[in-house]
């Protein structure tokens, strides 16, 4: 027997919530990444681990606000927390992998592309895990077209994120950039829904300690927490705030960029054009 699915069980407060937390994903990350061209490279893994972990989280938290709007009438959810926890692992270690890639290596094709599509088939793979950690009386099916779909959107969405958080700066082109990421990410998740058919075995009731409410609900509380703190630090840091030297601040207009000279050395160097110019002079 097949069940009657309902995606959108709460209007469109759902969707509309799931993509504002993968926009705010998307948008510390792209700081982050930013912030880490700015800092030594000791700092450096410190500032693109902070913007992988805030990409993955925001991608999975988009992925489960979304999931409390799908129903199975009749029928009662639950979820399996192990699978539900490695579906986040999953997220943040896909995606730190290409976000060290681009951090590092820079956004070539080559590199862009192997970092796109890692991040990704880890984005997929997050999706259906989480699908997979569902539990109730049957089981989900797929269609085969829609599922391959929705990975290609995943793999273009991944490196159109990448590329962006190699080469945007400033606030304006990063707020750009972080909405377009947001319906990107959401865009494969409500694809890949479209795609899924619930064939039920019977109508019984699943584990209570595994509900909706007691599970989801602590869930994604920590991966929430962990996008507003990040968003406190990346929005106290002085740099980010000034855009110092990528098209924010007075760096970016007159030209210089982080690696410009210090002024002590500067002084030193004019000082000593100066004399080698006396010099010539006598």
């Amino acid at each position: 027997m097949y069940g009657t699915v309902n995606g959108f069980s709460y209007g469109w407060i759902t969707p509309i919530v799931a993509y504002i937390t993968a926009c705010l994903g998307g948008a510390l990350a792209l700081r982050c990444v930013t912030r880490s061209l700015l800092v030594e490279r000791s700092f450096k893994a410190g500032w693109l681990a902070l913007g992988a972990a805030a990409l993955g989280c925001g991608i999975w938290s988009m992925h489960f606000i979304g999931m409390v709007g799908f129903h199975i009438v009749d029928v009662p959810i639950g979820y399996d927390v192990p699978l539900t926890l490695l579906s986040l692992v999953v997220a943040i270690v896909m995606v730190s992998v290409g976000v060290f890639i681009v951090g590092y290596r820079g956004a070539g094709r080559v590199t862009l592309g192997l970092a796109g599509l890692t991040t990704g088939l880890g984005v997929a793979g997050m999706h259906y895990l989480g699908m997979a950690s569902m539990k109730f009386e049957g089981n989900l099916t797929y269609r085969p077209v829609v599922v391959a779909t929705s990975v290609v959107i995943a793999v273009a969405a991944a490196t159109a994120a990448l590329w962006a958080a190699a080469t945007v700066r400033g606030f304006l082109p990063t707020l750009g950039a972080s909405l377009v990421m947001g319906v990107a990410v959401s865009g494969m998740h409500y694809t890949a829904m479209a795609g899924v058919g619930v064939h039920l075995h019977n109508q019984g009731a699943v584990d209570p300690g595994s509900s909706l409410a007691k599970v989801m609900v602590p869930m994604l509380l920590g991966p929430v927490v962990f996008l507003v703190l990040a968003g406190v630090i990346v929005m106290f840091d002085p740099l980010l705030v000034s855009g110092e030297g990528f098209g924010d601040g007075p760096a970016a207009r007159t030209g210089r960029g982080s690696e410009e000279v210090p002024p002590v050395f500067a002084e030193s160097g004019r000082r000593h054009r100066r004399d080698a110019s006396g010099d010539l002079r006598r």
